[in-house]
């Protein structure tokens, strides 16, 4: 399944999601899904991918476990940012008024489906 897809079926299966993105390593978007501007969750994503970068190096120091997801919220949205694998991510950005934990229910599903893809 190619990722456009995967990114699509998820931001049209969490109420209020405004969109999805997979990262590289360097915080590089590599396929988004979007209701806004394309740039605008790129840049987004790449703050949240160097929030998930420093978390990371938080956790070699033996400060805590494996980093699976992080979740922002501001007063407008909440950004869900999660490990697909050592070199890829995934952030989705979801409306206020959108309930968290069922958003992130359907992301967990689609780092499951994106760990096989990838």
């Amino acid at each position: 399944m190619p990722y456009k897809q995967i990114m699509k079926d998820l931001v049209e299966k969490v109420p209020g999601a405004t969109g999805a993105i997979v990262l590289d390593w360097e915080g590089e978007a590599v396929q988004e899904y979007c209701y806004c501007e394309p740039y605008e969750i790129r840049f987004v994503a790449a703050h949240q991918g160097l929030v998930l970068s420093q978390l990371r190096e938080l956790q070699q120091t033996g400060q805590g476990g494996a980093i699976e997801e992080v979740v922002v919220t501001s007063s407008d949205r909440s950004l869900i940012t999660g490990c697909i694998n050592q070199d890829y991510s995934l952030m989705l950005s979801i409306d206020r008024s959108c309930p968290v934990a069922l958003a992130l229910h359907h992301f967990r599903t689609t780092i499951t489906v994106l760990r096989k893809e990838i």
